[in-house]
């Protein structure tokens, strides 16, 4: 964990989406694919574990890799950098799955590596870039700055619960 990274914490509340505020900012855990590092809330998150072998469905897009077994739990397992299309990803010792408790569905997302936990307040946050219709930015909810660092903040639950996912049932806007 980045302890430097959390003594920047300030005592103000933030607003962002309709999450709700923690004391000091919100936590955000974070994550590489590529060469780019995510933020996550990290109350979306249930644990973290090792990539292991999936159970394959057939006609599923390629970036849900199949379904695991997680303590009685069947667990869809999503490859974010597939979704992301940000290149074949190469699954070894550092390959993680997030299991994360959205909306009551336990769903798994694959990542390159998990870096830290960081807490970030409304100083830390930018509005997400506009890009028009070229880039589809719906579930980036903002741009994390701390120090040289820049976190790209996804909104998970958003993610999962749209059109072609359909893993959490859609939200109420």
């Amino acid at each position: 964990m980045n302890h430097a990274a959390q003594a920047h914490v300030r005592s103000e509340p933030i607003h962002m989406n309709g999450m709700p505020d923690i004391a000091g900012g919100r936590e955000f855990l974070t994550f590489r694919l590529g060469a780019e590092e995510y933020g996550i809330d990290i109350l979306k998150v249930q644990e973290i574990r090792g990539y292991d072998t999936v159970t394959q469905i057939a006609n599923a897009p390629d970036f849900i890799k199949g379904v695991t077994n997680l303590r009685g739990i069947i667990v869809p397992i999503i490859d974010l950098r597939l979704k992301f299309k940000l290149g074949r990803a190469d699954y070894d010792q550092f390959t993680v799955v997030i299991i994360l408790n959205l909306s009551d569905r336990v769903v798994g997302i694959v990542v390159d590596s998990v870096s830290d936990v960081l807490s970030l307040t409304s100083d830390h946050i930018r509005p997400a870039p506009e890009f028009g219709s070229a880039v589809d930015t719906r579930y980036v909810t903002g741009i994390g700055a701390l120090d040289s660092r820049m976190l790209i903040l996804v909104d998970i639950e958003r993610l999962m619960a749209g059109a072609d996912m359909g893993l959490v049932d859609a939200m109420i806007e």
